[in-house]
């Protein structure tokens, strides 16, 4: 029976699995991205890691006929290189991803395909997990930064330019401070993803008065808003009740624009499922709760009942959806 390797590249680590026919990773393997040595050096060691899995897989009577990739950056699923990158990688727009794979693997070319690796999520969840069995269904990732992918009858939606999917870069009220946008990592300003990433609410933490000594990042802001002491505790002082009403706050205004954006996609493209992603989705109820309520004050009446769950299958959702672009 033939198996195929599926490949999830990010900007910190690449990990890579052996997948069955069933969508079952049998084997899998992690390494750091050489995200500042080029892309010559990460496709040496995406190579390297992938032959690994590949005598692994035959000294168990297991043969691999393709390989998946699902990337950070743009990606041209066409050509199968890198339209461009943020600087999470150095070095990686332009990178003939699929062709570089292929010839240091001795695969032909149309074994190896790829997508961004949001898109390869998207699709894990679609077949296997949170989405399974939904003729479409719209994922969005709150984490770093905020992703999307819209499956259509089992294939991700990637735009004339493969740009399909960026959904933390339009506009969002929730996005200003002080009557200014807030500055966004792409460039721009006042998009949904300088108000509701991760780094963002740390951010915006600090705007509302939260001091890092009390909350260092992202976690640090979470763990204070959960704490049960507050300006009126005893031994609370007014600095720490500050902190945590700060921590409380800029969750609650991350999680609502967060929820506002997804509303709006939903009356958009009207999928049958809807799932939630990255770590701020895992992060529990303080995050979720004003998430769905701004997500559900947005629907259009029709769409009031639209499934909206947490992503189900963790940190294989790349891998299996990478596969899936290969597996027949």
């Amino acid at each position: 029976m033939t198996h195929v390797i599926g490949v999830d590249l990010g900007g910190t680590k690449t990990a890579a699995g052996v997948v069955a026919p069933s969508g079952e990773v049998l084997m899998s393997e992690t390494i750091p991205t050489l995200n500042r040595a080029g892309g010559e050096a990460i496709l040496d060691a995406t190579a390297a890691l992938i032959a690994g899995l590949v005598e692994r897989a035959a000294d168990a009577g297991i043969s691999v006929s393709g390989v998946g990739i699902g990337s950070a950056g743009v990606i041209d699923a066409v050509s199968g290189s890198v339209v461009s990158a943020t600087d999470a990688i150095h070095g990686w727009a332009g990178t003939a991803l699929v062709a570089g794979l292929s010839a240091r693997l001795s695969l032909p070319a149309s074994a190896v395909r790829a997508v961004n690796d949001v898109h390869a999520h998207a699709l894990g969840e679609a077949w296997l997990g949170a989405a399974a069995g939904s003729s479409s269904s719209l994922m969005v990732a709150f984490g770093t930064g905020v992703g999307g992918s819209f499956v259509l009858d089992g294939a991700p939606v990637l735009g004339h330019r493969f740009v399909g999917g960026h959904v933390g870069h339009f506009a969002s009220p929730f996005a200003v401070f002080s009557g200014l946008p807030l500055a966004c990592v792409c460039g721009g300003s006042g998009h949904v993803e300088a108000i509701a990433s991760g780094p963002a609410i740390h951010e915006a933490f600090l705007r509302f008065g939260g001091y890092s000594v009390d909350a260092p990042d992202t976690r640090g802001v979470f763990t204070l808003a959960a704490s049960v002491s507050d300006a009126h505790d005893g031994g609370a002082d007014a600095d720490s009740a500050g902190s945590r009403a700060a921590a409380v706050r800029a969750i609650s205004v991350g999680a609502a624009a967060a929820g506002q954006a997804v509303g709006g996609l939903i009356n958009i493209l009207d999928p049958e499922t809807v799932v939630v992603s990255g770590g701020l989705a895992d992060a529990g109820e303080l995050w979720w709760k004003p998430m769905e309520a701004a997500l559900r004050k947005e629907l259009l009446a029709p769409l009031i009942s639209v499934p909206v769950v947490r992503a189900t299958l963790g940190n294989t959702a790349a891998i299996v959806g990478a596969a899936k672009l290969v597996l027949k």
